[in-house]
């Protein structure tokens, strides 16, 4: 396929995006399986034949670790329909809402060091100023919001009942009411949401909400005096030998090497809020989800090994090499007060802890199973740790079937039917074989 820089507007828009999305049902998406096989582990490769089969993402990468050692490594399907490049088992992959774990770590970094209180107060630290439209007031409740609601979850804004901060229509209004060209930074995005009223008070209430960790973001440069992405690559990711996970980047042009191509699977458009197009429609997974914009709360872009790499290193906290066991105890543990616990005080039987989906282990006291998805359009992710010491990672270049279902969704009870099945574990480790 040429180059997009040599095609006009109109040729790249039509050949290229439209080109992709019309090819996403085709046969050829499942063809193709790379990485190495084990016919002990011939379960999981039976699985993906026939989930591919019958859900037809383009393509997939899925990995699974044992006790810590790597033990099945495949990609799936196409990583580019067009070049009929396969996916491997090193594929980068935008990992949407699993950045978040990543954020939570480096927030428990800086508690661990000393630098940060999970009830400090996050605008106290950012020292940003609110943007009021005229006659509006800045809701005492915002001085409120501390580390730890961010984290999990109940700082006080509700997506479904305002509009999700972090999405392509808010950018627009952001960028109005500050008079600024799109694309708009994240501090711009913070201050303007600042003069909004919050959906509830802080701590009370529960309510997914990715600016939260937009706000832990720019925490976490405030705190340390770095970019966010420069601190989680040198503190949290480096120690643990992941050297390509990167942030992401929005257009199509701008991919990262071994970066697989997105497939919106309803073919939707948009208007652009960031690249050459912005204000014109295209496709939604190159100029209307606007990864940089996302970084702490979904921008970065990963392998399945790279999220093994990071899951384990969390799945001993005695020998963490980021951590200590105290910061991953905490991170792990459930929300104070009702949004956590039942009405006599026990832990509800399971939370959103920070940056994860917890279940305490009533198999393994002490123990905890633990996990994350992701979506935007044209990516679908998953990241499942469980109590025993299986671990594993499924990414698609594509977000649902016909059925409009997302893939991570789908195949989450799959895997962990050979997780129970297989009783002969190989004792290799992959890691070795692949570069971090």
């Amino acid at each position: 396929m040429p180059s997009p820089r040599a095609l006009t507007r109109r040729q790249w828009l039509s050949s290229a995006f439209f080109g992709l999305a019309l090819s996403f049902a085709t046969p050829r998406a499942r063809g193709q399986v790379s990485g190495p096989s084990d016919p002990r582990l011939r379960a999981y490769d039976e699985l993906m034949h026939r989930f591919m089969a019958e859900h037809k993402p383009p393509g997939a990468a899925l990995a699974v670790t044992y006790q810590g050692r790597l033990v099945y490594a495949r990609g799936f399907g196409h990583a580019n329909l067009q070049t009929r490049q396969p996916v491997a088992p090193s594929s980068l992959f935008r990992i949407a809402s699993l950045s978040k774990p990543f954020t939570s770590a480096a927030i428990m970094l800086l508690v661990e060091r000393g630098k940060l209180k999970l009830h400090d107060r996050v605008f106290s630290i950012l020292k940003l100023k609110a943007h009021l439209q005229r006659g509006a007031r800045v809701d005492p409740r915002l001085h409120d919001i501390q580390v730890l609601h961010c984290l999990q979850y109940t700082g006080g804004w509700d997506r479904d009942k305002s509009l999700d901060p972090m999405g392509a229509e808010a950018a627009e209004q952001v960028a109005g009411a500050l008079r600024v060209r799109l694309p708009v930074h994240p501090r711009q995005i913070i201050e303007v949401t600042m003069g909004k009223p919050l959906d509830f008070t802080p701590g009370t209430h529960f309510a997914y909400s990715n600016f939260g960790y937009c706000v832990l973001g720019r925490v976490i440069e405030a705190v340390s005096g770095r970019p966010y992405h420069d601190f989680v690559s040198r503190e949290v990711l480096a120690p643990l030998g992941i050297r390509h996970m990167r942030l992401g980047k929005n257009l199509f042009r701008d991919r990262a090497p071994d970066e697989v191509t997105y497939y919106d699977s309803r073919r939707r458009t948009g208007r652009a809020i960031s690249g050459p197009e912005i204000g014109k429609q295209v496709p939604l997974p190159y100029g209307v989800e606007c990864i940089e914009t996302m970084d702490a709360n979904g921008g970065w872009i990963a392998s399945a090994l790279d999220l093994l790499r990071f899951a384990i290193a969390l799945d001993d906290p005695a020998r963490c090499p980021i951590l200590n066991a105290a910061a991953i105890e905490t991170m792990l543990a459930p929300p104070p007060g009702p949004v956590g616990h039942r009405p006599d005080g026990r832990p509800k039987p399971d939370n959103y802890a920070c940056g994860w989906q917890v279940r305490p282990s009533q198999r393994n006291p002490g123990r905890y199973t633990k996990w994350h998805v992701g979506g935007l359009a044209g990516s679908s992710t998953l990241l499942v740790c469980r109590d025993d010491g299986i671990n594993w990672a499924a990414l698609f270049n594509g977000d649902t079937d016909h059925n409009d279902k997302a893939f991570a969704d789908l195949i989450d009870p799959l895997l962990h039917r050979p997780a129970d099945q297989i009783k002969n574990w190989p004792e290799h480790d992959l890691f070795a074989s692949f570069a971090g």
